[in-house]
């Protein structure tokens, strides 16, 4: 009897009985690989399960716990949820396995935990734990990729904390396509989030990335699990940064700054001080905003470049901020202030490998490409905050107060905020306020 077979968006997920070029669902070209469905023709027994009132369910105190660093803690929104299914995705070598096995090691002075490799041996693992000092007595190491195998050796073991690394290693019997397909990791996940709602043991898996930055498999592998890290930074550099983009348990808006050495990742406990590090003095397009990244304000170095361009079309480019927010700060500057800067190249960049969402940072990077422009350093100490509308208008943000502590505790004696702000603030002693009200304002000020 012929096998029937279905083809799936590896992207999201959606099923076509034919092959496309394009995903009805996602609308991306491309993605749809053929899946065989194997259907069983033995009855499930149903449980019998009845709703509870939602004010009789009980929270047990301590379903937190901490996971060993300060900075992943606040990442996952105050420690790791106990029962919670973590997915972890980033780079090759950007420093997932060597995090979790440093989770694994703290984890393990409490109770059992296990660590699954489907792509390390377990003298590889071994090598790396002695190099981090993660030796335990309570860390065990299991080097399978049978799904079935290793969901028996959890009940038989009933560890407090498991890591499988990585999703994609893994495959289930019941499947016959193979390990890292859409149905493969779909149904290895989907085990594993059973397991951890059932028993109460916390799941770390870790997840590959494609060529475009996303988890590889479908988009409800996302959807599946709490929370979803992502680890950013370039492999070259010695700084390293966490961001949960999804967390049931806490804020998304948390970051996580951390620093490779040879023992492994350590806490940055202020990243500010990391990310001025090496700046350079009365250079043009140089900006300092201070952006707020969950509940903590920190100080980044904006930097521009603008010069005339030899091609027809002028170059941009964006590192670390918006690559089209960019492109409407240059538009209102050309429109609205006069800087002619359609014949000419920019590049925008945030230095220490930090990327800024944040509108809050539209006035630094207008101040920079036009200190890059006009070749004139900006004040050296001074920061800047404020988000640009398209009439030039310099729009209040939130959290003012707070930013300007931290701008005041870095040393800066001045800071660039909008008009709007002041009304929000107590008396600041120690360092100027300059309250502008359009980008001609903070123009005309720089320009001085």
């Amino acid at each position: 009897m012929k096998a029937k077979t279905v083809f799936v968006c590896k992207e999201c997920g959606n099923e076509s009985p034919k092959w496309m070029g394009r995903c009805p669902g996602c609308g991306t070209w491309n993605s749809m690989i053929e899946e065989v469905i194997e259907k069983t023709s033995e009855a499930k027994i149903r449980k019998k399960v009845s709703p509870v009132l939602i004010k009789e369910v009980s929270t047990e105190e301590g379903e937190r716990c901490s996971g060993g660093s300060g900075e992943l803690d606040r990442v996952l929104g105050g420690g790791i949820v106990k029962g919670s299914l973590v997915l972890c995705g980033g780079e090759p070598g950007i420093g997932k396995s060597t995090l979790l096995l440093q989770v694994a090691k703290f984890a393990s002075e409490n109770g059992k935990v296990l660590y699954v490799s489907g792509e390390e041996s377990d003298k590889q693992i071994k090598l790396r734990a002695e190099r981090l000092g993660a030796i335990s007595d309570s860390l065990y190491v299991l080097n399978e990729t049978d799904l079935e195998s290793i969901i028996s050796a959890i009940e038989v073991m009933k560890p407090s904390l498991v890591i499988a690394d990585s999703i994609q290693t893994l495959y289930s019997a019941n499947l016959t396509s193979a390990p890292g397909s859409v149905g493969q990791v779909r149904e290895c996940t989907l085990k594993f989030m059973e397991l951890a709602k059932s028993t109460g043991t916390t799941v770390f898996i870790v997840g590959h990335v494609t060529k475009e930055g996303s988890i590889a498999g479908p988009r409800v592998l996302e959807h599946m699990v709490d929370c979803v890290l992502y680890f950013e930074g370039e492999r070259h550099q010695s700084y390293r940064i966490v961001r949960a983009v999804k967390n049931r348990f806490g804020s998304t808006n948390e970051i996580g700054v951390f620093e490779m050495t040879d023992k492994g990742l350590i806490d940055v406990p202020n990243p500010s001080l990391m990310l001025l590090s090496g700046r350079p003095v009365d250079a043009p397009g140089s900006a300092i905003v201070c952006s707020v990244e969950g509940t903590r304000p920190i100080l980044a170095e904006i930097q521009a470049l603008v010069s005339k361009s030899s091609f027809a079309m002028p170059r941009r480019m964006a590192t670390g901020v918006d690559f089209n927010r960019v492109s409407l700060i240059m538009t209102v500057l050309e429109k609205r202030m006069g800087l002619h800067l359609g014949d000419h190249d920019a590049y925008v960049n945030v230095t220490g490998g930090i990327r800024l969402d944040e509108s809050a940072t539209d006035l630094a990077i207008a101040c920079a490409i036009a200190s890059s422009f006009r070749n004139k350093p900006l004040p050296s100490d001074m920061a800047f905050f404020g988000e640009v509308g398209l009439t030039g208008e310099i729009r209040t943000v939130t959290q003012a107060a707070r930013r300007i502590t931290e701008i005041k505790k870095m040393g800066f004696k001045r800071c660039m905020l909008p008009f709007d702000c002041l009304g929000s603030l107590d008396k600041t002693e120690g360092i100027q306020l300059i309250s502008v009200r359009s980008l001609s304002d903070a123009l005309e000020y720089i320009k001085e």
